[in-house]
């Protein structure tokens, strides 16, 4: 199939696109780098009256450390956060889950912006931002604000954007040396959507983990803080009885459900499964966690 016909705007600053989306409202579409757009046009499951296409908008690019966080311009290509030292260095998480995002061809293009507003519940960055604690930086009509990673997220290609609102960047705090970083997921085929998986993060001293931040995602509507899972190992020893605990505890976090892929039961064993790895990842130095490494 074709995509409809449609009106279209390259935007040549952030003013420009933002004047457009309040004349057009709804009946306008975000062009950033169209791997999930194009596809529903051609499919006719968007019918836009206009295209406003933000690539030459100069304040959604850029990768930066601005007071003491990580600045990432929401056109960020999926491939800079690859080769990004500054990402690599400040975020690591998201330098190991991108390699997990479809394919070369598609991360050339893809952006983290247009990621995070697509808000897919299968994707991987709206997990790693929740995991990272990031703050989206959004721009309207109105000014700019903030709104924190976990809030932004409301449910399946939903979000907090308002229908003239723009996505401008995302910032992250900076990785402290002691902090540590797990990212896990299952999937037919490598590109392919995650039957299930979790970005997580935590510190590991004196033989236990602490502000452990494990987020599922594939497992719900959106990403999961699996937050019960998560204090039932805090803070405490690594021992069978604690992660045994935090790994029950984790039926009261997620509710996933089946598909013509898995069913509802297999997921949520998978990922339990998955966390027990992380559990693992993070504290590779624990006996404990090397034989949950050594089963799984």
């Amino acid at each position: 199939m074709k995509a409809p016909a449609f009106d279209y705007l390259r935007a040549a600053s952030l003013a420009e696109a933002l004047s457009a989306l309040a004349q057009h409202g709804e009946s306008a579409k975000l062009l950033a780098g169209g791997q999930s757009l194009v596809p529903a046009l051609n499919l006719r499951l968007l019918a836009p009256e206009i295209l406003i296409d933000l690539n030459e908008v100069p304040e959604l690019k850029g990768v930066s450390v601005e007071n003491g966080r990580l600045r990432l311009g929401a056109l960020t290509r999926h491939s800079e956060l690859e080769r990004s030292a500054l990402i690599r260095e400040h975020a690591p998480l998201l330098a190991e889950a991108i390699r997990h995002v479809a394919h070369p061809a598609i991360r050339s293009r893809g952006t983290i912006g247009g990621n995070l507003a697509h808000a897919d519940p299968a994707s991987e960055l709206p997990a790693c931002a929740v995991a990272l604690g990031a703050e989206l930086v959004i721009a309207g009509q109105g000014g700019e604000r903030r709104v924190a990673a976990d809030d932004f997220f409301e449910g399946v290609y939903a979000t907090n954007l308002a229908p003239d609102d723009i996505l401008v960047a995302i910032e992250f705090p900076l990785a402290a040396p002691t902090r540590r970083h797990a990212f896990l997921e299952l999937s037919r085929r490598m590109g392919d959507y995650a039957l299930v998986g979790i970005a997580c993060t935590a510190d590991y001293a004196g033989g236990a983990l602490r502000d452990l931040k494990p987020v599922f995602f594939a497992a719900g509507p959106r990403p999961t803080l699996a937050v019960r899972a998560a204090e039932a190992l805090d803070g405490k020893p690594l021992d069978s009885a604690a992660l045994d605990a935090a790994v029950e505890a984790l039926g009261q976090d997620i509710e996933p459900e089946g598909d013509l892929q898995i069913s509802a039961a297999t997921r949520l064993h998978l990922a339990r499964t998955l966390f027990r790895r992380a559990v693992a990842a993070l504290a590779p130095e624990a006996p404990l966690a090397r034989k949950q490494e050594t089963a799984a």
